[in-house]
């Protein structure tokens, strides 16, 4: 046999190989991206929730305010 012969299945194994490689190598970006981002979400949620809870009563609150109704 040659060499030839010998490196034909070779190549398509190692291509087949490389492309579940990088299948991997891409859901494994994919999830780290995902942790960082919930990770910051969880970091900013107390500060985020309060901020929200104050732009919501000021935009309720002060409208009826200067209508007169309290």
């Amino acid at each position: 046999m040659s060499d030839e012969e010998k490196s034909g299945p070779t190549i398509i194994r190692t291509a087949a190989i490389e492309a579940m490689v990088a299948d991997m190598r891409y859901k494994g970006q994919i999830l780290a991206r995902t942790n960082k981002l919930e990770s910051g979400i969880m970091d900013s949620g107390i500060i985020g929730f309060m901020f929200g809870l104050l732009i919501t009563l000021a935009l309720t609150i002060v409208p009826v305010y200067l209508m007169g109704g309290i």
